[in-house]
């Protein structure tokens, strides 16, 4: 063994123990305006979902909040009617 870790060995800071070699490891390709378009599509795609998602969450909350409060308002009636019978 020459002393090195799995971390070590894969670790691309550039003060590893493999002599500072720098590289991200990441194989980045770039097709042009491909990759653009391929973006904005799922960017805009990505908004839609959010917004949807913000709808139904917004709805959810009025609905716990309302079923909340009729909930509490009801525990409270009967505790009222029970103390001053």
């Amino acid at each position: 063994m020459n002393g090195t870790s799995w971390a070590d060995q894969w670790d691309n800071s550039g003060g590893s123990a493999r002599g500072g070699q720098v590289g991200s490891g990441a194989v980045v390709r770039s097709s042009g305006s491909g990759t653009t378009s391929n973006t904005a599509k799922y960017k805009e795609k990505m908004g839609q979902g959010l917004d949807k998602t913000k709808a139904v969450a917004s709805s959810g909350f009025k609905k716990l909040k309302t079923g909340s409060a009729i909930g509490f308002r009801w525990v409270k009636d009967k505790y009222h009617k029970t103390t001053h019978k």
